[in-house]
């Protein structure tokens, strides 16, 4: 490796495909990890994506991807798919996992102007999920599979909307909050009512309007986390009644454990109800951090993205697509 590979951290290929679009590219190629025989980094279903000068996303945690590119990008030139094997079968021994697996890799070159993926950036825009499959020649869009599958010919993906996460506050723990959120490729938006004028952060969706009126217009749904971070003010309870009944999968608010009593039953006058309040995160964030502003954020992006893996696993376990179930009954407390 001669550079830093920083684009390997990018898990979900379509930001930087829709960037490619945006810039006018016509092709790419799409590498998707389809089968795994023991242990290893990534689970089936990971991919990454290939242009002519770049690639994004990581297989098997740095043993494969250079040579991934460039089977991609011959592929490109070829117009025909290949199934790249590498660890136990491989043909290619002097490709070493490290993990000892052997993992299957389907990559196929696609047409940016291809239907399917025009569906694919409309839903992700509209924050829609969508089911992907494709043999690595015909790729089609369809009804979301509550988990990746591969028969051998042609592989199903589902794809849901990016984690968002909505953060009421201003306070440094909320805007870390922001920020790390952010690095990890999530929707970010902010809540401050009466705040300043312009948003703290480029790229994030800002309210400054009561967070009542702002959670009705962000329309949470149920790949939405809400933290509400300010610090007793007085429409808190609203806003967390609010929170409570929308489609969010997780709702959680900072505040002192001796006052939640008596916070509780202020949200319960604010309509809350007994199934609503369960749901609740209260104190915010996981055990074990500190006090400080970025530590509070650690602790709570850690909590969001602990409750959102374990309600994938659920809908999984189960079956059932997320999209099609009810967000908290699936949530870890």
């Amino acid at each position: 490796m001669t550079t830093w590979r920083l684009a390997a951290q990018i898990d979900d290929i379509r930001a930087p495909l829709a960037e490619l679009a945006a810039a006018g590219a016509e092709r790419f190629a799409l590498a998707t990890l389809v089968e795994v025989a023991g242990s290893a980094p990534r689970d089936a279903g990971a991919q990454m994506l290939i242009s002519d000068e770049m690639h994004w996303g990581f297989l098997s945690g740095g043993c494969i991807e250079d040579d991934v590119a460039r089977h991609a990008r011959e592929t490109m030139a070829t117009g025909a798919p290949r199934l790249l094997r590498y660890g136990e079968g491989s043909p290619w021994i002097d490709i070493k996992l490290a993990c000892g697996s052997g993992i299957t890799v389907l990559v196929e070159p696609v047409n940016i102007a291809e239907p399917a993926v025009a569906d694919m950036l409309a839903a992700c825009r509209a924050r829609r999920p969508l089911g992907w499959i494709s043999d690595g020649i015909l790729r089609q869009t369809g009804p979301v599979s509550a988990q990746f599958s591969w028969d051998g010919a042609a592989y199903r993906r589902p794809y849901e909307p990016a984690l968002q996460l909505v953060l009421v506050g201003a306070d440094g723990a909320a805007l870390a909050a922001a920020q790390l959120a952010q690095t990890l490729g999530w929707e970010v938006a902010l809540v401050t009512p009466g705040g300043p004028p312009d948003a703290p952060l480029p790229g994030i969706t800002y309210h400054r309007c009561d967070a009542v009126s702002a959670l009705a217009a962000l329309a949470p749904d149920p790949w939405t986390a809400i933290a509400v971070m300010s610090h007793d003010r007085e429409d808190d309870e609203s806003a967390l009644a609010a929170a409570l009944k929308s489609a969010a999968f997780y709702v959680g608010a900072v505040g002192a454990r001796a006052r939640l009593d008596r916070r509780l039953e202020r949200v319960r006058r604010q309509g809350a109800s007994e199934a609503d309040i369960a749901r609740l995160h209260a104190p915010i964030g996981l055990a074990g951090f500190s006090k400080a502003p970025r530590e509070i954020a650690l602790s709570v992006v850690a909590e969001v993205a602990r409750a959102c893996h374990a309600r994938c696993a659920a809908a999984r376990s189960s079956g059932v697509s997320t999209s099609n179930k009810a967000p908290a009954s699936a949530v870890s407390t």
